[in-house]
């Protein structure tokens, strides 16, 4: 118990079958009784300990976790002998991903003006942190480490703020434009091709959607490149009218029309980045057609989840008043 610090022992018999269970409240109940520690186990051990079966799938032995307040749990199967141990922790704690993040903050943020004449629009404060940190701890909660940030103006402030990631415990590197290149172009600067799928997102973003969702989607099909889309919505303010040369045949009051737009989130396989010219600007969209062009597999993920681009001053004063209230189940400013 000491060595693996995991606060529980596993009592087994013959056969491996599970006798029972020592937990460190266990013996420390035991000192207190004035058992000694050169006693046999069976007089701490709890010899009827709560217990989950082979077949049960991860959300019970989730729910029967919550329920009996446990942060380990035995596995055994039917004949009673021990399979595995689960731990709460392992559950809870996100899978550690190998995919590069790439973060685009290079723009000048011109609409947001005067907030970015002394400072760069990732830098800008929505709730109590920057932007770029609310959409960083997004990430680091979905467990992505590796991150690359594209930086052009005011970059040294924000590579100033941000580090290596020490402070974040991930890893910060920085693609420098010397000139704009666009949301694709930038991705020429990184410094190898990355062995797994990237994921491209616009520095301005406020979101909910959950990357690890998006990226397994990607995955499961087999896309050469996924862009992440959102329904937009927009009504004519006149009537419409329908019409067969000169003859009116319709019309349509006040008419919605609904159009599914780019959300600012890509994931890309490293085959598509060969598509991208280097040191020249290239955004989204040019590679998307340029992919679609040469046959390369690619789709569209929806985001149903709260999404915000921060562009203008509305947007911007709209973001603040709405985050404490969207965000106010995340613990410690996660996204």
């Amino acid at each position: 118990m000491n060595e693996g610090a995991k606060q529980i022992a596993l009592i087994v018999g013959n056969n491996n079958v599970l006798l029972g269970t020592v937990t460190d409240g266990d013996i420390r109940r035991g000192i207190l009784k004035g058992i000694s520690l050169t006693s046999s186990v069976s007089n701490v051990m709890n010899p009827n300990p709560v217990v989950a079966r082979t077949m049960d799938d991860q959300d019970t032995i989730l729910a029967l976790m919550a329920n009996r307040r446990l942060h380990q749990l035995p596995i055994v199967n039917e004949n009673g002998q021990l399979v595995d141990i689960v731990f709460l922790d392992d559950y809870l704690r996100p899978q550690r991903r190998e995919n590069w993040v790439v973060l685009m903050a290079g723009g000048l943020g011109t609409r947001l003006a005067p907030l970015t004449n002394d400072c760069p629009k990732p830098l800008l404060k929505v709730g109590s942190r920057p932007i770029l940190e609310n959409i960083l701890n997004s990430f680091i909660a979905n467990g992505f480490y590796q991150f690359y940030i594209s930086v052009n103006y005011k970059a040294e402030m924000i590579m100033d703020y941000f580090g290596n990631g020490d402070k974040w415990g991930v890893q910060i590197r920085y693609l420098k434009e010397d000139k704009r290149l666009g949301t694709a172009g930038a991705l020429s600067l990184l410094p190898e091709r990355p062995a797994e799928p990237v994921i491209v997102m616009n520095g301005d973003l406020l979101t909910k959607v959950n990357f690890a969702q998006a990226l397994q989607f990607h995955l499961d099909h087999r896309a050469s490149a996924t862009m992440c889309v959102r329904e937009y919505e927009y009504q004519v303010p006149y009537g419409v009218v329908k019409l067969d040369n000169y003859r009116l045949y319709a019309m349509e009051e006040k008419p919605v029309q609904r159009f599914f737009v780019s959300g600012g989130i890509y994931i890309l396989d490293p085959e598509a980045l060969n598509y991208i010219p280097e040191n020249t600007y290239f955004d989204m969209p040019s590679l998307f057609n340029t992919l679609i062009g040469q046959g390369k597999h690619t789709v569209a993920f929806p985001i149903q989840e709260y999404w915000m681009d921060i562009g203008r001053m509305d947007d911007f004063n709209q973001a603040n008043l709405e985050f404490h209230e969207v965000f106010k189940s995340d613990s410690e400013g996660l996204l």
